[in-house]
């Protein structure tokens, strides 16, 4: 009877050590990140708050915040964002204006955003770096592949403006080259209250249906209008993963990162779901 009970207690305070151990195991395992190299996408608008237009100051630096406690994480960062809170540049030549003028005048525009972000993360202690893809070297370095690496790897922020210095290109086709650049784990595009990829606008279909993993050549050949058709071929091409979220909810670009999932996953090898 002794011997027995004596096995008993033995295995029990085994099993609950061993269950100890496997817990904590567990937990590490969710606080690993998922992407250790991210490029966050965000629209011009993002920034303008519920004005729509122009830059909200408080808006932006809310976001800060954001990005600033996910850089806490040991993340590496890049961000690309767009200029269309302050001006279009396809509306801008259908009214007359010459096209290759037009996109210009947005990568300015783009330059404006990167430059006000910047400042945001700084006053909030985050180093970080403006990196242009048109020259303009009195308020922002020039976009150089390898000190952009270095920057990355030394823990800094960096933010990508001018879009590529062509016309014709869009932020989303800027976003998957530069992610392509910078080896990216993964493109995070951050919209406003949309929480996912659907099969139809929700805002207008009540019945549109939101898709949890698309991959690439889905996005494409469905024609979803999640990144242009040049950004999305860029990603599939380089096996970049790219996850749609709503930025509004606080906490969901950490979510994200750890890999919660939230939001619409699109890569190579994820199964329609």
């Amino acid at each position: 009877m002794r011997i027995f009970l004596f096995s008993w207690r033995f295995q029990y305070k085994k099993n609950g050590f061993c269950g100890r151990i496997v817990g904590i195991k567990k937990r590490r395992e969710m606080m690993k990140p998922k992407y250790e190299r991210i490029l966050i996408k965000l629209s011009g608008e993002a920034l303008a708050g519920e004005r729509g237009v122009g830059i909200d100051l408080k808006t932006v630096q809310e976001m800060a915040k954001e990005i600033q406690e996910v850089a806490e994480s040991g993340i590496q960062i890049a961000l690309v964002i767009g200029g269309g809170n302050l001006w279009r540049g396809e509306p801008a030549a259908e009214a007359g204006m010459d096209r290759v003028q037009a996109d210009y005048t947005g990568m300015l525009g783009t330059v404006m955003n990167a430059l006000v972000m910047a400042d945001s993360l700084k006053q909030l202690g985050v180093d970080t770096r403006v990196q242009t893809a048109i020259a303009m070297q009195s308020v922002a370095e020039p976009y150089i592949r390898g000190r952009a690496l270095r920057h990355l790897e030394k823990g800094r922020i960096v933010i990508f403006g001018a879009g590529i210095g062509s016309p014709y290109f869009s932020t989303d086709t800027t976003a998957a080259l530069r992610a392509a650049e910078i080896e990216a784990d993964a493109i995070l595009m951050a919209k406003n209250g949309v929480d996912g990829v659907y099969n139809a606008d929700p805002k207008k279909d009540a019945n549109a249906v939101k898709f949890n993993e698309l991959t690439h050549r889905e996005v494409i050949s469905r024609g979803l209008k999640i990144m242009d058709a040049t950004a999305s071929t860029l990603s599939m091409d380089n096996d970049i993963d790219l996850v749609v979220f709503n930025m509004n909810e606080p906490g969901n670009i950490k979510r994200v990162v750890f890999g919660e999932p939230i939001g619409t996953t699109v890569s190579n090898s994820s199964e329609e779901k």
